[in-house]
């Protein structure tokens, strides 16, 4: 991930450039061509390619706030995934494809949120909670179908995971009697940690994507300027 100016931004109706960097729809697929240098500590080249194959396509969204200013889309909630990063990283798998838009920052609106998705043998559960600075709070579970629809999912139990290296409170759901447990750490930062989760999910044992976000502690200003470290920012890009 790296911020760049307005001019190494081009758009069209099936493709997204930023830099050198480019995301397209072909036949079905979105292919993600990446060609950008790796954060500290590992500074290197980082090149090669993804392809995201959906099941289905969804046209669902979620409003995470009674304001409108904050929406879940999830786009292909089960889809194959082909990755080629070179140097021996290359890995394909069970996949998902989704975004989040806002017109607010998030820390204005949430102090807190968990998410997940869990890979089910005809489809996929997402798990949605979340705190509000109104001191309301969000808490969806979805069910994601082979064709893509949506049903809402009955809410498991929360259950705790251990904190994160960085201390960051984590949860998520599993079925009643039944607990949770990491088996892969994905990305520690001092406010978000995302991981592969073990859980139970309408009576399957299933491994899927797990994030917790900590938006007091990204609201604080010790902690901004060192997201520059790891977002590096690249002014005065230009296309050739």
């Amino acid at each position: 991930m790296t911020d760049r100016g307005r001019a190494a931004l081009k758009q069209s109706r099936d493709t997204l450039r930023i830099g050198p960097s480019a995301m397209a729809w072909r036949g079905g697929r979105l292919e993600i061509d990446i060609d950008e240098i790796a954060a500290p500590p590992l500074v290197s080249r980082l090149r090669g390619r993804i392809v995201l194959t959906p099941a289905a396509m969804t046209d669902r969204e979620l409003t995470l706030h009674p304001n409108g200013a904050h929406v879940w889309r999830p786009f292909a909630p089960t889809a194959r995934i082909e990755v080629d990063l070179g140097r021996g990283w290359q890995w394909g798998g069970h996949g998902y494809f989704d975004a989040n838009f806002g017109r607010r920052a998030l820390e204005d609106d949430f102090s807190y949120w968990t998410w997940g998705r869990f890979p089910l043998r005809d489809g996929a559960a997402c798990f949605y909670d979340a705190t509000r600075r109104d001191g309301s709070t969000l808490a969806v579970g979805l069910r994601f179908g082979p064709d893509g629809r949506a049903h809402r999912l009955p809410l498991p139990p929360k259950t705790p995971l251990p904190r994160s290296l960085w201390a960051v409170r984590r949860e998520t759901r599993a079925d009643e009697g039944h607990g949770a447990r990491q088996v892969k750490a994905m990305l520690d930062a001092p406010f978000y940690t995302r991981s592969a989760v073990r859980t139970r999910i309408c009576g399957e044992d299933t491994t899927g994507v797990h994030e917790a976000l900590d938006l007091d502690r990204f609201a604080s200003p010790w902690l901004k300027p060192m997201l520059a470290v790891r977002v590096p920012r690249r002014a005065g890009w230009r296309f050739d």
